[in-house]
């Protein structure tokens, strides 16, 4: 397992993460199973461990805490989680990246966890209902009181990255060193314009979904038909039912790419996995199993080295820059999903008074 630097922090992790959004009531309910698959993979050289508040509505954070009880794990660990979405219930003060809400979050996080520190603390999306200043101010407070040791965001566009470094220049504010997006065979928007931007900064990139939610796993193929009846097209029928013309072109995609993955003598997963990680920008690639299987599976890709002819082909069947569907589909930019912040007033739409 290589390490790498984390966007200039000091913090060394390893280049594949263990993410535990699987963990918990909508993946693997079983606590004792999870530890256990969280110790395997610190015991096989992952270092770094990845989860979120909202998982399983903080399920996983306990999970993740049961696992790293011991102060030896816990030292040796690089421990990530993150903030923004309502946990534990709804209404206008719960959720965003406010002080009041991230201050409150923090110390949720740190009980789950049974830790007295996070060593990367990230802002899950965007809020366009509170001012970045605001955002990064709280976040610096976190690091200058100990209880976070580093701070960065998630799926953020690239203009919102280079907002939020232009306020921390202006206003002399600790700034994100990390970024995580979506990136995978099926979802290369980011290499346009994130991946570029996070590395002009000095960035660490933390991707999440190498296996594009399961269709690079291998389980969904051309004409071998879905079950919408359980796991994530149950959840999100409209991702996976191959009715859907968006869904027919990701299987026809997926049938040319294990085509190559046979070719090169390695599994879809493995070639998946390992193009991720071999992009610059990528510091880490986070892994979500749910099964020990899944891990071992998935672990197993970690050794794989594509050459440039391999990548050339890649390109030639899902060119650079290109998402085959929306990877970050759980957030969209209120630009465009709330109607009166792209319409004037009814009153005003006239090209002159009269």
């Amino acid at each position: 397992m290589r390490y790498r630097i984390l966007g200039g922090t000091g913090i060394e992790v390893s280049t594949y993460c263990l993410g535990t959004m699987m963990f918990g009531a909508v993946g693997n309910p079983d606590h004792q199973d999870a530890v256990r698959i969280i110790h395997s993979a610190l015991d096989r050289g992952v270092n770094f461990v990845d989860t979120a508040d909202m998982y399983s509505a903080g399920e996983s954070e306990e999970i993740v805490g049961k696992a790293l009880r011991d102060p030896r794990r816990r030292d040796e660990t690089v421990l990530a989680t993150k903030v923004y979405f309502p946990v534990g219930g709804d209404g206008p003060a719960r959720g965003g990246l406010s002080r009041r809400w991230i201050t409150r979050a923090v110390e949720a996080s740190l009980a789950r966890l049974g830790t007295d520190r996070i060593d990367l603390y990230q802002v899950h999306r965007p809020d366009h209902r509170t001012d970045i200043e605001e955002t990064l101010d709280v976040l610096g407070d976190l690091v200058s009181q100990g209880k976070i040791r580093a701070f960065g965001c998630s799926t953020f566009p690239a203009e919102r990255i280079v907002e939020a470094h232009a306020v921390a220049d202006r206003r002399g504010l600790r700034r994100f060193r990390t970024e995580q997006p979506p990136y995978s065979l099926l979802a290369r928007g980011v290499e346009t314009a994130v991946l570029p931007v996070a590395q002009r900064y000095g960035m660490g990139v933390l991707t999440w979904a190498p296996l594009a939610s399961g269709y690079l796993s291998g389980a969904y193929r051309k004409g071998r038909g879905v079950d919408m009846t359980r796991g994530r097209a149950a959840i999100t029928p409209h991702r996976f039912d191959p009715a859907l013309p968006e869904n027919a072109a990701k299987l026809d995609l997926v049938e040319e790419l294990a085509l190559l993955a046979e070719e090169i003598g390695c599994s879809l997963p493995e070639l998946a996995i390992a193009f991720a990680a071999a992009h610059p920008a990528v510091t880490s690639v986070i892994l979500g199993p749910r099964t020990m299987e899944q891990l071992d599976g998935l672990l197993k890709g970690a050794s794989l080295v594509l050459d440039d002819a391999v990548l050339d082909r890649i390109d030639a069947i899902v060119p650079p820059g290109t998402d085959a569907y929306r990877a970050d589909g759980v957030w969209q930019p209120p630009s465009l999903t709330e109607p009166a912040l792209r319409r004037r007033p009814l009153g005003e739409r006239a090209a002159s008074d009269g």
